[in-house]
């Protein structure tokens, strides 16, 4: 019995220290810049297109990396790669705290970048071969810290700009590097590589050779490929909606006050309903529940478009926070779960590369689109046709032969 009770403390303190760290190199390293950018920009004097070039730099630096990473995790083990990751982080919020000049916003913010490559996608991988059989669960409890990161960035951002003035947004920068700390210590103590299976080599083959093999295993993979689209429109298509449906809502005469209350109230349905889809992916299949949580996004999508009303935003905003989380976690997990142990980091870091690529590509397009034609309803429209097409190539997955996941339990030396 203190044997078990041992192993389930160790697990718990292994998936809070993931929740940690998903929450500072997801929530606060990326996804909060537009919350600081406001007081940051008047602060510096930066004009749009450089506070522009400020999030560019950020994506830029996640795709540069992630591959590299993923490389990494594959060779070293996820937890060096994790650690690394931490490491810019922390020092990307540092000197944000402290910096002046342009081009050292420049360099800082890429590093964040950087880190976000470095830390979750190994983190991914390396949790969900700690517990095979409850992937999607531990994947969505993970994931739940990108939406408790952005709750409390919502609140800590207007407290410590009112506070402290101009230099408010330094202090806010200051505050997640001492959280990134805190995530680093964490993550040395409790996270920690799952044993690797000991694979005989063929005769003559080198390091290199292997390394090839894994490659071509994971690059060639046809259910992979299959994610990878998929999560390519999810990032494409999420980005668009967190850039431009708040705009969209005041657009058609929505009070800012309630459509600020609708997306903050949106992250709080992620924060609750990210386990919940981990544990859907995990009974219905990864195809099945991909395919679910895409066709929730077209509605959620496509209901503003067709009536621009309040009622429509509010359906929007309720329906996507039920199933943004099931979006991504489904996602992730269906990257590892045709693939072995050894080649799972390189398999998400892959699949993640289409990700970043339809996070450049859907702002750059939508924002073009919205400039040119002056046209809200136009954009999203196209964005709704192009979630359902993901939904479509989401139920592929499923008539992608048997789902003959590999052996790994018996690799990672604890009993789930």
């Amino acid at each position: 019995m203190a044997l078990m009770a041992k192993m389930k403390l160790s697990s718990v303190l292994t998936i809070a220290s993931g929740v940690l760290v998903t929450l500072v190199t997801v929530a606060l390293a990326r996804l909060s810049f537009g919350l600081i950018l406001p007081p940051m920009r008047e602060s510096l004097g930066l004009s749009y297109e450089q506070a522009g070039n400020l999030g560019t730099a950020t994506a830029l630096g996640y795709l540069a990396l992630v591959m590299v990473a993923g490389a990494l995790a594959s060779r070293r083990g996820g937890r060096i790669s994790i650690l690394l990751g931490l490491i810019f982080v922390i020092v990307g919020f540092a000197g944000l705290s402290v910096a002046t000049a342009y081009w050292q916003l420049l360099v800082l913010m890429t590093m964040l970048g950087f880190g976000t490559a470095f830390a979750y996608t190994p983190l991914i991988s390396l949790i969900a071969t700690w517990f095979p059989q409850r992937r999607g669960l531990v994947i969505g409890l993970l994931n739940s810290g990108v939406g408790t990161g952005m709750m409390s960035a919502g609140w800590v951002v207007p407290y410590l700009s009112q506070a402290y003035g101009d230099d408010g947004w330094r202090w806010v920068w200051a505050l997640f590097g001492a959280v990134g700390v805190l995530a680093f210590v964490g993550a040395v103590l409790f996270l920690h590589n799952p044993p690797r299976p000991d694979v005989a080599a063929a005769a003559g083959e080198t390091a290199a050779a292997r390394r090839q093999a894994v490659r071509r295993a994971v690059f060639r993979n046809p259910y992979v490929i299959t994610v990878g689209m998929v999560y390519g429109i999810i990032g494409m298509t999420y980005i668009v909606q967190a850039i431009f449906m708040f705009s969209f809502a005041l657009d058609e005469g929505v009070d800012p006050k309630i459509a600020g209350f609708m997306a903050s109230f949106m992250g709080f349905l992620g924060i609750v309903f990210g386990p919940l889809w981990g544990s859907v992916s995990d009974r219905l299949g990864r195809g099945q529940s991909l395919a679910l949580a895409m066709g929730m996004a077209f509605v959620s999508t496509v209901i503003p478009v067709l009536w621009p009303t309040l009622a429509g935003f509010v359906a929007h905003f309720v329906i996507l926070g039920v199933c943004v989380t099931g979006m991504f976690t489904s996602a992730l997990a269906a990257s590892t779960e045709r693939v072995t142990p050894h080649e799972a980091p390189l398999a998400v870091s892959y699949v993640t590369v289409f990700f970043a690529a339809g996070q450049l590509l859907g702002p750059a397009a939508a924002g073009w689109l919205i400039g040119s034609t002056e046209e809200f309803r136009l954009t999203f429209g196209l964005s709704s046709a192009i979630i359902l097409a993901g939904a479509v190539l989401s139920w592929r997955l499923t008539r992608l032969g048997p789902a003959d996941e590999p052996a790994v339990a018996e690799h990672t030396g604890r009993t789930r």
